[in-house]
C-alpha cells in the first residue's frame, strides 16, 4: 500500500471523471480496510498540482458566461444535473487536495479518516450525477462549466484554516442551503432516479461540513484562537463576496455551525 499522500497526488493528476472516482474509491477502501484492523498506515509526502488534471470537457467559462436554463425544462434539468456533477468531481479534488497539500501539518489520524470518507462519498455522488445525466440522453463534458470551482483551492494553498473555513464551511454548507429545492425541482417532474441520487447526496453532505467545522475547531483550540472571531477574518479574506441566504440553519447546526458564525457575514450583516 502506497502512501495515503501519494494516493492523494495520483488521484488529483488523474483527468477523466469516471476514472478519477473509481481511483479515488479504489484508495479509499484500501486505506479503510487498513485502519479497520488497526493499522496506522503512513501519510508520506507529495507535491500536488496547482491545478488537478482535468478532462478535455466541459469547456470552462466564467460564471457570467454559462447559459441559465430554467429547471422546468428537461434541457433545464440536465443542465441541473451537469453543474452538480461538476460540483462534485471538484469536491473529490478538494478532499484529496487537503491530504496531499498539508501533509507538513502534524494532525490526527482521524484527519485523514473524515477526509478519506468524504473523497469517497463525493466520487460515489459524481458517479451518481453521471448515471442521472446519462439516463436522461447526456453525458458530463456535454455542457459548459463554471470555470471557478478550484478558485477557493488557489486561495487557500498556503492556509489549512482558510481551506477548512471556504471549502466545506461556506461552500460546501451553501450545498446544504440548495438541495432539498433541487430535489423538489425533480420531483415535481416525477425523476425518481435523480431525486434518489440527491437524496444521497443531501444526506452526506452534512457529515462533510461537519468535518470541516471539527478541525476548524480542533485548529482553534489548538492555537488558543476564538473559533467564530477567525472564521469571520478568514472567510473575509479568502471568500469573494457576501454569504447569501437563505440558509438551512437546521442542516448548518446539525454540521457544527451555528447562525453567528454566517449570518454577520451577509450583505445586511456587514453594514
Amino acid at each position: 500500500m502506497i502512501a495515503l499522500a501519494q494516493m492523494a497526488e495520483a488521484v488529483l493528476r488523474t483527468a477523466e471523471g469516471r476514472e478519477k472516482t473509481a481511483l479515488s474509491r479504489g484508495f479509499a477502501a484500501e486505506w479503510q480496510a487498513a485502519r479497520a484492523t488497526g493499522e496506522t498506515p503512513e501519510i508520506g509526502r507529495a507535491d500536488p498540482p496547482l491545478h488537478p488534471a482535468r478532462p478535455a470537457k466541459p469547456e470552462l467559462l466564467s460564471p457570467r458566461e454559462v447559459p441559465r436554463r430554467k429547471p422546468g425544462t428537461p434541457e433545464g434539468r440536465i443542465a441541473l444535473l451537469h453543474a452538480v456533477a461538476h460540483i462534485e468531481l471538484n469536491a473529490v479534488d478538494l478532499h484529496w487536495d487537503i491530504i496531499a497539500r498539508f501533509c507538513d501539518v502534524k494532525l490526527p489520524m482521524g484527519f485523514y479518516d473524515d477526509w478519506v470518507k468524504a473523497a469517497d462519498e463525493e466520487s460515489k455522488h459524481f458517479n451518481l450525477m453521471s448515471d442521472c445525466l446519462e439516463a436522461a440522453g447526456s453525458h458530463y463534458g456535454a455542457l459548459a462549466a463554471h470555470a471557478g470551482m478550484w478558485r477557493a483551492a488557489e486561495d487557500t494553498a498556503d492556509d489549512l484554516m482558510g481551506r477548512l473555513a471556504v471549502v466545506p464551511m461556506v461552500l460546501e454548507a451553501r450545498g446544504l442551503d440548495v438541495t432539498p429545492g433541487m430535489i423538489e425541482v425533480f420531483k415535481r417532474a416525477k425523476d425518481t432516479g435523480a431525486v434518489a441520487a440527491l437524496e444521497t447526496i443531501y444526506a452526506e453532505e452534512v457529515a462533510h461540513v461537519a468535518y470541516g467545522s471539527k478541525w476548524f475547531h480542533f485548529l482553534c483550540g489548538r492555537f488558543d484562537e476564538d473559533p467564530k472571531e477567525r472564521f469571520h477574518t478568514l472567510v473575509r479574506k479568502y471568500f469573494h463576496g457576501d454569504l447569501k441566504p437563505p440558509f438551512n440553519e437546521e442542516k448548518r447546526a446539525e454540521a457544527g455551525i451555528p447562525p453567528d458564525f454566517y449570518w454577520p457575514l451577509t450583505a445586511e450583516g456587514s453594514t
